[in-house]
Order: structure tokens, then sequence, then C-alpha cells
């Protein structure tokens, strides 16, 4: 961590950021170490042709061998794919706050995007962040220098969850701002308006981004065993509710499993990545299924 960022944050946070770095880097090193070779998805580039070495080129990349072979100077040129420019959109709204195993949403997605932004500046891609609720509460710029992983983890641990969530809103701002095609990932718990939010992915779809959701939601918000007269407290001005979850759990587990399903079949219509996780799954599962959707893409490209 550099010098200046330990200027602004408080020994705690900078504690806590240097958590998150470590978690992220285990996690990535370790699912990466666990593959048969390690997949390279940054920039790719395929030999097309010589052309004649002339004043102001780097001589590096002169070809020694042509050299010897004509007298002449050649430099060899290139195809290049662009290096991958990805967005991380991570909700900071306060229903990202809940959490029933020591784990909230909120915590959870500081991780996947910090364990995300870790493999791809290790990829030499570039990566920004975007974090949100009612409003942009934080936008890091996107780089592809391996320190820029401070920045991003800095603006995660800055956020407090509050607020409601204005999904269109952030959506058409990042759709505005990202003039350059790229991937967009969004992290969050999904608790808004569906009519923006699908408004919202569709914009982006149409400006051309590969899109990437993840669907975070606790295991009690997915399985809902709740026993005896519980209060429930709303978050995002939802007020409170008294009462005995088994009365409503059957009514509950088919609302969510219908929500759930809403969200998928739109974003495949959409032809938009999606993927349901809960806060108790293995980062190892995101992570190999951001890897599975980069090899989609490639096939994709080459066919």
């Amino acid at each position: 961590m550099t010098r200046d960022s330990r200027r602004f944050l408080q020994p705690e946070a900078i504690a806590r950021i240097s958590r998150l770095e470590l978690q992220a880097r285990n996690v990535v090193e370790g699912f990466l170490s666990g593959l048969h070779r390690s997949p390279y998805f940054g920039q790719s580039v395929e030999f097309v042709q010589h052309r004649e070495y002339v004043a102001g080129d780097d001589p590096r990349r002169i070809d020694w061998k042509a050299w010897s072979k004509t007298d002449k100077y050649y430099i060899k040129q290139y195809e290049e794919e662009t290096n991958l420019r990805s967005t991380l959109l991570v909700d900071v709204s306060e229903s990202m706050q809940f959490g029933t195993h020591g784990t909230t949403k909120y915590e959870y997605a500081c991780a996947i995007a910090a364990s995300l932004a870790y493999l791809l500046l290790r990829q030499q891609d570039s990566v920004g962040l975007v974090s949100f609720d009612a409003g942009v509460r934080a936008v890091v710029p996107s780089r592809s220098k391996r320190n820029h992983l401070h920045a991003v983890l800095a603006a995660l641990d800055a956020q407090n969850p509050a607020e409601k969530t204005d999904m269109y809103g952030m959506l058409e701002r990042v759709a505005d701002d990202q003039s350059q095609r790229g991937m967009i990932v969004l992290i969050s718990d999904l608790f808004a308006p569906r009519e923006g939010l699908f408004k919202g992915l569709k914009l982006l779809r149409h400006r051309g981004h590969d899109v990437l959701v993840f669907h975070v939601l606790d295991d009690e918000e997915l399985d809902f065993n709740y026993a005896g007269t519980t209060r429930f407290e709303g978050l995002e001005a939802m007020g409170e509710l008294l009462c005995d979850p088994r009365s409503l759990r059957e009514g509950y587990l088919e609302a969510i499993k219908s929500f759930v399903e809403e969200l998928r079949r739109n974003c495949s219509r959409q032809t938009i990545d999606y993927q349901t996780i809960r806060t108790s799954d293995h980062l190892d599962a995101v992570l190999g299924h951001y890897i599975s959707h980069r090899i989609g893409m490639q096939k994709n490209a080459r066919a």
C-alpha cells in the first residue's frame, strides 16, 4: 500500500484492506494453481508479417534472423487483441448489510470484487470500480498496473452500505461514461425495481458491453429456515414485521424462486451471464464461473 493511501486511512481500515488483499491473493493463486494450466486472459498476439525497419522503430523489435538472411533490418508486425477492460459495479445499499453467518452480503461482494480485480490485474487487464446505492458513491478509473489494486480495495472499504438502490440511474450513467466497449460485472442482491434493472442491463448490452451479473444472496434469504415468533426488521425503510415465519415459509420460497427465475430468464434473453451466489459459497465457484465465461467468449470470437 502506498504512503499516500496510508495518510487518509485509519489503522483499522488499513488492516481490513490488507486482509482483503491477502484473501484475494490466496483465493486467486490457490484457484489457478489447482488448474492443469494457468489460463492467460490478457493480451494475445499473433505474428502477421514483416515490414522494413524505419527510423524511430524500437530496435528491440528487429528480427535478427531475418537480418542474417537478407542483410536488411525488418520489424515483426503483430495483430494484437486489446487487453480486456472491465468495470466492477458493487452495490453498497442498505440491504447489502444483511448477513446471518458472520458475513454480510456487502462483505462477500467486496471479496468477489477484490478477487476479480486481483485476477484481472494479474493478467495485465485493466479494471475499474463503481460503487453505488441511490447514487454513485465511488468511482475508480480503469488501470492495469498491479498497484492499482490498492485503489480498488480502499474504495470498497470506504463505503458504509446505506440507502436504497437506484439501479437504472446507475446503469445508465455507467453506459454513458463507458464509451469503450468492455466487460461490466454487476455484484448485487438486485433488490431494486426490476423494470429499471432490466432496462439498464439492456442498455449496457445495446452499447456493446459484455455483462456478467453475480446475484449475491444470504442462505436464509434463499432457504428461510426461521422458527418461532420472529421480528423481522426491514432494510431500506421497509419497517418491521412480527410473525411466525413457518406460516410464511411456503409463500416466501415460492416468491424468491419466482424472483430468481425471472432474473435468470431476462438475463438469458439479453445474452447476459447470470449466476446466483450464496454467501456460504466458496469464492472459487465465482472465479470458476468467470473463467468459464471468458473461455466461452474467446471460443465465440474465434468461431
